[in-house]
């Protein structure tokens, strides 16, 4: 039998619960931290959601400034604006605020800050040599869960494609869920986020580097969000929906950011670097074409997806059962919302499909996916969620 070896990465701290942001203080504090680059997006600023946190930092004496430069999609522009904010202030840490799009510039810019070079030169797995500069992340959607993984998707605007950076040192040392600041969150993007939690989850638990351990959070995962998702979708202030996203959204962040992920990511990767699109309405789109080709291969897996998705199959070959867990998939998306396939997407062409492909199979999330595809299989795949 063949030796294996598995990681498992987890941010240092987590907090979670309603109204935790405050006890950030008591872990910030005994640290020694002078001055915050603190990232967000405009939108968190403008509302002004992010008092709540610069409150926090003011009563214990902590310096900030601000970048709200974080851009949806964070490119490789927003990294180097950040990052020379940064150096001339002279922050000593970093705290991102908002989603996966805030943490996502605030690694870039914090792993660049402790090693280095630039930020293209991290694309891929493992390539700094020292962690980055401690980051704070404060999560404020339920989806990404980049608060607490290794993950760092930049995109690259020269060459119009998604840079997936997986690597260690770029794990936050304090990873804040706080439902209350899940509150301000519209419909679409509860919907968006949350089904890029259940791709998450589902990735995770076909991967082929997937363990008992990915396996309890990814389940686990895949049933609150079945339970809990239509519900924060259609009630923005249902707390007990909030908090169980949150809850759903860590899970599936654990079973990821472990076991990795598939197609999905690494073909959703492509649609949002090339279109500038919302990345977790690609990757519902598509979620259940990339898994019918997965399902072929791993049918077995799809029974405990379509189990934890509420479907009774007593009775049901596995491959119905795998059928059904990927209707039950499909018929989620549309109650919330999400855009039934890829022709629904601003910009998108047909023609482009060669060149999505080509790039996916580059991608380094795809490398855990049950079955390494050919480019033809790619484009057919892309060609199915139309």
């Amino acid at each position: 039998m063949t030796k294996k070896s598995y990681g498992y990465f987890m941010p240092p701290v987590s907090i979670m619960g309603v109204g935790c942001l405050e006890d950030i203080a008591d872990y910030i504090k005994p640290m020694g931290f002078k001055k915050a680059l603190i990232v967000s997006d405009k939108v968190l600023v403008q509302i002004q959601l992010i008092k709540k946190l610069t409150d926090v930092l003011e009563k214990i004496d902590v310096q900030y400034v601000i970048f709200d430069g974080a851009q949806p999609n964070p490119t490789v522009g927003n990294v180097n604006d950040g990052l020379k904010l940064l150096k001339a202030n002279k922050c000593d840490f970093v705290v991102s605020f908002g989603g996966g799009s805030p943490h996502d510039c605030a690694k870039g810019i914090a792993l660049v800050a402790a090693n280095g070079g630039k930020i293209e030169d991290y694309e891929g797995v493992n390539k700094s040599a020292k962690p980055q500069l401690p980051l704070i992340a404060v999560n404020t959607t339920s989806g990404t869960a980049s608060q607490m993984t290794r993950f760092c998707i930049i995109t690259d605007e020269s060459r119009h494609i998604k840079m997936a950076i997986v690597d260690w040192h770029t794990t936050p040392v304090i990873a804040v869920d706080d439902a209350d600041l899940m509150v301000a969150m519209p419909p679409s993007l509860t919907a968006a986020t949350g089904m890029d939690a259940l791709t998450h989850a589902v990735e995770a638990y076909v991967s082929i580097i997937a363990t008992p351990v990915t396996d309890c959070a990814a389940i686990k995962a895949i049933e609150l969000i079945a339970g809990y998702l239509r519900r924060a979708v259609a009630d923005g202030k249902d707390m007990e929906a909030r908090e169980m996203m949150t809850y759903a959204e860590y899970l599936a962040g654990v079973a990821f950011n472990n076991a990795s992920l598939g197609y999905v990511h690494a073909m959703a990767h492509q649609l949002g670097g090339f279109y500038d699109l919302p990345h977790g309405v690609c990757n519902a789109i598509l979620l259940p074409s990339v898994e019918d080709y997965n399902a072929k291969v791993v049918p077995e897996r799809f029974v405990d997806v379509a189990k934890a998705m509420g479907k009774d199959v007593a009775g049901l070959t596995v491959e119905q059962a795998a059928a059904a867990a990927l209707a039950a998939i499909r018929q989620l998306s549309a109650d919330i919302g999400i855009p039934a396939g890829l022709k629904d997407l601003k910009g998108f062409k047909e023609s482009d499909i060669p060149i999505l492909a080509a790039n996916a199979l580059k991608d380094a999330c795809g490398f855990t996916n049950p079955k390494q595809a050919t480019q033809d299989e790619i484009e057919n795949i892309f060609r199915a969620a139309i």
